[in-house]
């Protein structure tokens, strides 16, 4: 019976499996029953059928699309595989930045230890610029500013190997036992999670007021000693600029190992959604797949009407 069970929970839909009842949260009864007073659950319907299923054609290798309130999975592609995920790492960067509850008017000076030395990426971040740790952050997580998030491990009490270990801490606290760091700034291919795993990261992420600001943020005049006029920074993420989005967390990531990643939480057609897309190719296949899915459920919005 137990086979029979999990059987029905499950259709395979173009050689990938969909999970239709497991949810990736645990939520309580009475957010449950407010979503089903909310008239939900006939969208939800339509957006887990299968013939609905395959009018969506993305070009992530892993994706997750999972409604907020209620942890039911919308859309699941190999999303319990172990992948790469470049510098989505730095939403776990900040949550234990934060969570060390460290002064964030502190000046830090970038060095030439935060410069990347595995794979040679550039910065305008150049050694003997300080900023506060909250201008760090900033950068690190709208603009994915590697310099700033390697300095925020540098500077954390115990300097970096006590910052990757609080990470790992971290992520065995929010349960994900496929989620696994060895640096702050994602440059690492062995910083490595499942899409399942990713969407939980967004969900605890919301919970922390800067996270949500400096990830959404569309762009920050940042002044510097070292230049005449501030330096221009803008979100790695261009969605953010759009009005017909509505976005409370972001986050994108790239290096060849982890392909294009991008991860959201974002108000679709007056549902929370958490929205998880890695290893997709070509600078804004993401982004692409993130629009194909805003309209994929806005679609069957409209159908439940």
């Amino acid at each position: 019976m137990r086979l029979i069970d999990k059987l029905l929970r499950s259709v395979l839909v173009g050689g990938v499996l969909i999970a239709l009842a497991a949810p990736v949260f645990a939520v309580n009864r009475h957010s449950a029953a407010d979503a089903k007073l909310a008239s939900t659950v006939p969208v939800t319907e339509i957006l887990q059928d299968p013939a609905y299923q395959r009018r969506l054609d993305l070009k992530s290798s892993y994706a997750l699309v999972v409604d907020e309130s209620t942890g039911a999975r919308l859309y699941s592609k190999n999303a319990a595989a172990r992948t790469p995920i470049a510098s989505l790492t730095k939403l776990m960067t900040a949550m234990v930045v934060l969570d060390a509850k460290l002064p964030m008017d502190t000046s830090i000076t970038i060095t030439k230890d935060d410069y990347d030395r595995l794979r040679g990426t550039s910065s305008r971040l150049q050694a003997g610029v300080t900023l506060t740790r909250r201008e760090m952050l900033h950068l690190a997580l709208m603009s994915s500013e590697n310099r700033a998030a390697s300095a925020l491990a540098r500077t954390y009490p115990g300097g970096r190997s006590a910052f990757i270990a609080a990470m790992n801490r971290k992520a065995r606290a929010l349960g994900l036992s496929q989620t696994h760091y060895e640096d702050s700034t994602g440059l690492n291919g062995h910083n490595v999670s499942t899409a399942e795993e990713l969407a939980k990261i967004v969900r605890a992420a919301h919970g922390y007021a800067l996270i949500k600001e400096f990830t959404t943020c569309p762009s920050r005049q940042q002044p510097t000693k070292y230049s005449a006029h501030p330096l221009e920074y803008k979100n790695t993420n261009p969605l953010v600029r759009k009005s017909e989005w509505d976005i409370a967390v972001s986050k994108t990531g790239y290096i060849n190992e982890a392909g294009r990643c991008l991860v959201m939480k974002a108000r679709i057609a007056g549902r929370a959604v958490i929205i998880v897309l890695l290893n997709s190719q070509g600078k804004y296949s993401g982004v692409g797949d993130a629009t194909r899915i805003k309209k994929w459920i806005e679609d069957a919005s409209r159908k439940a009407t």
